[in-house]
């Protein structure tokens, strides 16, 4: 529920949208790694064998989560919405990642829980700020703000791209290691999930599009004013955030490498001692059966 999974993520989007701006980039960026990372921190290590017979389960489950958010996204007239359902889908790709029991995949879902909370908190802070001069979040209410707004431009065009997963931009580094991880587990559902990415360009670049780009016919949007220092100083480090995560990823994913290590390490011997104990219970299980079926014969005789 809590990070959310399809299909018990139905709680989001309305949080989000009745959330404050502020209430939601603590929820983006913070409070849905909780699940997340509660995955790896408690699920896993306590249920080991259980998470390994619930695996496929969970990829199918994140790959489906990754598809229908994207798809959902699609069709949002509220742009909060939007990046709401775009949660949905990343989140998917996180335990899709996760779930895939490999470095490559665990190190890329941790990535991107780190990627999902700047690209998604930035773009709700960016929405915010928007709707802080507009009291409105319909896609339809806006066009051509990048003719008023360039520095606003800038900003949410960063985000969006990083969101895309564009190469150069942190996203980009997250969601290729997962689906190369997952490849490695499920081709058959990486391939899938491949599609979420291209979803994820459309829903996105289809949103900018409509809100900067189409003409400035609207006499509200005509005065609206540009990003204030303070706005400025509160997006600027995410956006460099995004490229330093995209063009410098290996200085990250060292500080991850032991952990990761560990925690496969520890999943891998848990599940192998587990059905080593069965194998073992079933063979004495076995042998006592032939013992007493031996003994009733030989009485028999």
């Amino acid at each position: 529920i809590k990070v959310p999974m399809f299909p018990l993520h139905t709680w989001l989007p309305d949080a989000h949208v009745q959330a404050p701006t502020a209430g939601s980039v603590i929820l983006a960026g913070v409070l849905l790694k909780m699940g997340t990372y509660g995955f790896m921190r408690f699920a896993i290590p306590l249920f080991p064998y259980a998470s390994h017979q619930f695996t496929p389960v969970i990829a199918v489950l994140a790959v489906i989560g990754i598809i229908y958010g994207a798809l959902v996204a699609l069709v949002q007239p509220d742009m909060k919405k939007l990046v709401a359902y775009s949660s949905v889908s990343h989140l998917g790709y996180v335990m899709l990642g996760i779930f895939a029991f490999n470095m490559q995949g665990v190190q890329g879902g941790l990535y991107q829980m780190l990627n999902h909370g700047i690209s998604t908190g930035a773009l709700f802070l960016i929405v915010g700020m928007l709707y802080e001069r507009r009291h409105t979040r319909m896609i339809k209410d806006f066009g051509g703000i990048a003719k008023v707004m360039p520095i606003y431009a800038t900003f949410f065009m960063i985000a969006t791209l990083s969101s895309v997963a564009v190469p150069g931009t942190n996203g980009f580094v997250g969601e290729f290691m997962i689906l190369v991880g997952s490849f490695r587990s499920y081709p058959v559902l990486a391939v899938f999930a491949t599609s979420g990415a291209i979803l994820g360009a459309l829903y996105m670049l289809w949103m900018y599009q409509r809100v900067m780009f189409q003409p400035l016919d609207k006499e509200e949007n005509k005065v609206l004013k540009d990003l204030n220092a303070r706005e400025i100083l509160t997006l600027l480090p995410l956006a460099i955030l995004v490229f330093v995560m995209g063009f410098f990823p290996g200085y990250f994913l060292r500080k991850m490498d032991a952990s990761c290590e560990h925690f496969l390490k520890t999943y891998k011997q848990q599940v192998a001692m587990y059905e080593q104990g069965l194998e073992g219970s079933g063979a004495a299980r076995l042998a006592t059966v032939l013992k007493d079926g031996g003994l009733e014969s030989t009485m028999t005789d």
